[in-house]
């Protein structure tokens, strides 16, 4: 998912890249016509399914 923040500089997009990855996000940072973009997406730690047994 994009974060929707346009970046100017590579450095200020890898900041939020460093900080995404603390908190266990898998990050893409793409670089399109000089502006920055980050991408994030986390997986589900569990699924829990409930129905009826």
């Amino acid at each position: 998912m994009w974060d929707g923040i346009n970046y100017e500089s590579e450095s200020a997009a890898k900041e939020n890249v460093d900080e995404y990855s603390k908190d266990r996000f898998e990050t893409k940072l793409i670089e399109e016509d000089g502006k920055y973009f980050v991408y994030s997406r986390r997986a589900a730690a569990e699924v829990k399914i409930e129905g009826n047994r």
